[in-house]
């Protein structure tokens, strides 16, 4: 699987390549800022993109920006985006549109390399991963006065672990619970937060955005 990597911090960027290297991708660009990264991805089409958020010219949130326009391009992208700080706005912005093969990750989650080599495997697979320290702060954050305060402790667990991209499989070895508890908790989330059924898994990610958009 070919590669562009974006991140204007050189010695993070030679990492991030040789992480990806080593786990079996192919680095075609590795770039420093977000002209470059828009060039080398229209240049020579990548089956992934990790970008910076923050990067010049401006250090505001061009590598988002970038990504996100780079996906309207080519939908379907898979995109990991790295942030140095918890931003939910980022979170919610690169999420809003199609959340498929998205992923939001603080960059102290690089330094765990088979964590930030899951996490790049499931978005490059069509998944979405929301970094969990980021999910955390957000249900705490918007626990009063919005959908999610309706949730109980346990289904507030589960939301965070769906977030993370992880099946129904995946969060009930994590929470010592079956696979049937958890559908069942997930039928709740999707109730309390007004997610009806639909003809796709577009709900999981819903039901993360879904507390972003009602702030206390």
């Amino acid at each position: 699987m070919r590669v562009v990597v974006a991140e204007d911090f050189v010695l993070l960027r030679e990492g991030l390549a040789h992480i990806l290297e080593r786990c079996g991708y192919r680095v075609v660009a590795s770039v420093g800022d977000v002209p470059a990264l828009v060039d080398a991805v229209r240049a020579d089409p990548p089956d992934l993109v990790v970008t910076d958020v923050r990067m010049p010219p401006d250090n505001t949130d061009g590598g988002l920006r970038a990504a996100i326009a780079l996906r309207r391009e080519r939908p379907g992208l898979p995109v990991v985006v790295l942030s140095q700080y918890i931003e939910s706005t980022y979170a919610t912005e690169l999420l809003h549109t199609d959340a498929a093969g998205v992923g939001y990750l603080l960059k102290d989650r690089v330094s765990d390399v088979a964590e930030f080599a899951d996490a790049v495997e499931r978005v490059a697979a069509g998944g979405t991963v929301i970094d969990p320290t980021v999910v955390s702060h957000l249900l705490a954050r918007n626990r009063a006065g919005s959908p999610v305060a309706a949730l109980t402790p346990r289904e507030r667990d589960v939301l965070a672990l769906m977030a993370e991209g992880r099946t129904n499989a995946a969060v009930a070895r994590t929470l010592y619970l079956s696979e049937q508890a958890v559908a069942k908790h997930i039928g709740g989330i999707f109730a309390k937060l007004g997610l009806p059924p639909a003809a796709d898994d577009n709900r999981r990610v819903l039901a993360v955005l879904a507390y972003l958009r009602n702030p206390p």
